[in-house]
């Protein structure tokens, strides 16, 4: 009972901060003609809702590349197609195209804030719970103590609720891997994991260890018998998640190669003057191995 009151209160000042951080202004803020990340997120938002979902990644005179062009992966577009919705009901003009570039008010600030920080509450912060309270051999203090400290990583929170970005999305979507497959539900934490990776493509910097974990498993179980069975069904899961994912891209092969060409820019040398924060790549959550439980 101690530990989910000293949980709860751990989350509550996690909130707090992230609250009052995002009262602040973003970086970007009144500045012409591309105004930040902020900018980025809310033309995401006017794009999918506006364009049919096979132009959402092509250069046109409605959706210019060089403002702010989707470059993350399909997961990214349907979370703003998401956003877009609910801003049409409380405020189309949040969204019109061409129009609302550069929209600027406090009662969308408001709504943009709110987006991060409900993604926050959903994904990422259940997340961190459970994993600090799945630890093993740690005190209850140990294990809140774990909670504050990832929850008030100064890193995140600024580029989040600062800067502006849903980094929390994809590494929420990377920490359920670790517990899926930590308490052996490896189907689940593929699935997870593969979320993440379609969510912000820097994810591949942790598909490595994941890839290696899970490979292993297959081979302790031995590949002549059950590991061989875990193996084809970790490989179907995989491949049915990214089909689901890029299903609406996948139809046509300019298609899935234009989508790969966002992600993947190395025809300008994968460098891009405007460059996207690289938290996710460095900000990793202590786990030393995966077999805390």
């Amino acid at each position: 009972m101690e530990k989910w009151y000293l949980m709860t209160t751990v989350v509550l000042i996690g909130l707090t901060v992230r609250w009052t951080v995002s009262l602040n202004s973003y970086s970007g803020a009144g500045k012409p003609p591309m105004f930040g990340d902020y900018e980025a997120q809310r033309h995401w938002q006017e794009i999918t809702f506006n364009l049919p979902i096979k132009q959402w990644y092509f250069n046109s005179t409605d959706n210019n590349l060089l403002y702010w062009g989707l470059d993350y992966p399909p997961l990214t577009a349907y979370h703003s197609l998401l956003c877009a919705y609910v801003a049409k009901v409380i405020n189309p003009d949040w969204i019109a195209l061409h129009t609302s570039r550069g929209y600027e008010s406090q009662a969308h600030k408001l709504f943009m804030r709110a987006t991060v920080l409900i993604a926050d509450l959903l994904i990422y912060i259940p997340a961190v719970v459970l994993y600090c309270c799945c630890l093993k051999e740690m005190s209850t203090k140990k294990k809140v103590a774990n909670a504050l400290c990832i929850l008030l990583y100064p890193g995140l929170i600024l580029i989040d609720y600062g800067h502006f970005q849903y980094n929390s999305v994809s590494l929420g979507f990377a920490l359920w891997g670790v517990l899926g497959v930590s308490c052996h539900w490896d189907l689940l934490g593929s699935l997870a994991f593969c979320l993440a990776i379609n969510y912000k493509q820097m994810e591949l910097y942790h598909s490595l260890p994941f890839f290696c974990f899970l490979l292993g498993k297959c081979f302790k179980k031995g590949l002549k018998g059950k590991g061989f069975v875990l193996l084809v069904k970790l490989a179907c899961t995989v491949v049915a998640s990214f089909v689901l994912c890029w299903l609406p891209f996948v139809t046509e092969k300019e298609q899935t190669l234009q989508v790969l060409r966002r992600l993947f820019p190395v025809d300008r040398g994968l460098f891009e003057a405007r460059v996207h924060s690289p938290l996710t790549a460095f900000c990793h959550l202590p786990c030393d191995r995966w077999d805390f439980l």
